[in-house]
């Protein structure tokens, strides 16, 4: 299709179904490639989805092993959480943010309520659209509670958004390149990523050197982060993810937050848990952080708080932060915050959770699924790397010395798994794998957490197929 075709045909596009070629030859000429589809060389169109599954124009099944960069936690067309959308729907779809509405109150009253048992603190809950767009709400509300302090710590390997002010606390200069900075780029600290740390190490001592790494900056003036005069720290927050998620699902040792947590409380810095991509019971609880037994000062969410059918993030802070004493009406907005269909999505989810705790159900699959991965990494030398934590897993690709890491394999891997071609028995199957890691070489994992016995069985066996067809090609 030309250019010229395009144009005399645009008025007919919403008329009748197009055929996948037609589709692509559109997006071609009409979509930006500035977003993260483009990544493939064609990118995959899908028709359908369904539980662990999403189904090519085709009817091939693809096992989604990663959901939505973790946004889908309790499956596709979940019929609870799809029945909760539509009943709002029929009620009240749309209101102005600067109204109430049920919902948004019922649903903060319960994050906050939850956070006070776990954290033992008081707070409030304040909402948006996105992730990254909370993340600058946290920002605020942090430079607002100190006195407007621009510098924040944050981890290397560490992601939290590509919007101005998040990507200056991401480290990867690869999403501040082209723009400059909205505010200071964070001064980025080693996380105990044990595989490629120093070796003769075990994982808890790793995590004690890098906390004594940390510290140190706090020993003399001249390490340039601390008045030992004034006792105070030109710094404001540490912002952390409790398991990195862009970063290649690193766990870090139990120890190393409760630790770090005594180094920032010490110097008055506050601590910022980024729950975006591991809250909502990625890892067997409600909130990663809760492993690792530290209290944060601002929490924040997104993501599976709505199984990904209606964007809505937010954020959790102490009451000192966020009392409208301090952080008064209008301090930032947005005009789908807190939106009706968002909130009666996340409400339902969280009263489902609240029937039945999944927690025990999925470190239990987490660790049936783990232990698959580590009986293929004794079969293929390649993988040089398993870890997880409840259904947050990842599998770390390399060369045949098992380190070395490999990203070129790894994405042959992926264009490999979404021809749909992966056969087991008469069927054939995609496989939707996601890539993360300091290399990219990293399989993250982050399937549904309703996914059965069987589907994790499935999806060793196509694996196991995907690295076979990678040492012969």
């Amino acid at each position: 299709m030309n250019f010229n075709l395009a144009i005399r045909e645009s008025d007919k596009i919403s008329q009748s179904p197009r055929s996948e070629d037609e589709l692509r030859e559109l997006e071609n000429i009409y979509c930006s490639h500035g977003d993260t589809v483009h990544y493939a060389t064609e990118p995959a169109l899908f028709e359908t989805c369904e539980g662990s599954y999403l189904y090519d124009s085709r009817g091939t099944p693809f096992l989604d092993l990663q959901m939505w960069y973790s946004a889908v936690n309790f499956g596709y067309r979940n019929p609870r959480l799809n029945a909760a959308a539509h009943r709002q729907l029929d009620t009240l779809p749309q209101v102005a943010s600067q109204y109430l509405h049920r919902e948004k109150v019922e649903l903060a009253a319960r994050i906050a309520r939850d956070a006070e048992r776990k954290f033992g603190t008081k707070g409030r809950v304040h909402f948006n659209v996105g992730g990254s767009q909370a993340i600058e709400d946290s920002l605020k509300l942090v430079r607002n509670y100190t006195g407007g302090k621009s510098l924040m710590f944050a981890f290397e390997g560490g992601y939290h958004g590509r919007t101005l002010g998040a990507s200056a606390i991401t480290s990867s200069y690869r999403y501040r390149r082209r723009y400059g900075h909205f505010s200071d780029r964070a001064h980025f600290v080693e996380f105990p990523y044990h595989f490629r740390g120093p070796k003769g190490m075990s994982k808890e001592e790793y995590g004690d050197l890098c906390v004594q790494k940390f510290a140190r900056l706090f020993d003399s003036e001249y390490n340039g982060v601390w008045d030992p005069k004034a006792g105070k720290s030109e710094f404001a927050a540490f912002y952390i993810e409790a398991i990195q998620g862009t970063g290649g699902y690193v766990v870090p040792p139990m120890n190393f937050f409760s630790e770090l947590k005594k180094v920032l409380d010490e110097h008055g810095i506050l601590l910022v848990v980024d729950e975006i991509q591991m809250g909502v019971y990625r890892t067997g609880k409600m909130w990663a952080i809760e492993h690792f037994g530290v209290k944060p000062d601002v929490l924040v969410f997104g993501k599976a708080i709505t199984n990904g059918l209606n964007p809505l993030s937010g954020i959790w802070a102490r009451e000192d932060m966020i009392h409208p004493g301090i952080f008064p009406p209008g301090s930032t907005h947005s005009t789908f915050a807190s939106n009706p269909m968002g909130t009666a999505v996340a409400l339902e989810t969280l009263k489902m959770l609240d029937e039945e705790d999944p927690g025990p159900s999925i470190m239990e699959k987490g660790a049936y699924f783990l232990d698959g991965l580590k009986q293929l990494q004794r079969q293929h030398r390649v993988i040089g790397d398993v870890d997880g934590l409840g259904l947050a897993l990842r599998a770390e690709v390399c060369r045949e010395d098992g380190y070395t890491p490999d990203k070129a394999t790894l994405d042959w891997m992926c264009d490999e798994a979404m021809k749909g071609d992966l056969q087991v028995g008469a069927k054939k199957y995609g496989l939707v794998l996601d890539v993360g890691g300091y290399h990219k070489n990293v399989i993250t994992l982050a399937p549904s957490l309703l996914i059965t016995l069987e589907e994790i069985d499935l999806a060793l066996t196509l694996l196991d197929q995907l690295f076979a067809r990678a040492a012969s090609r």
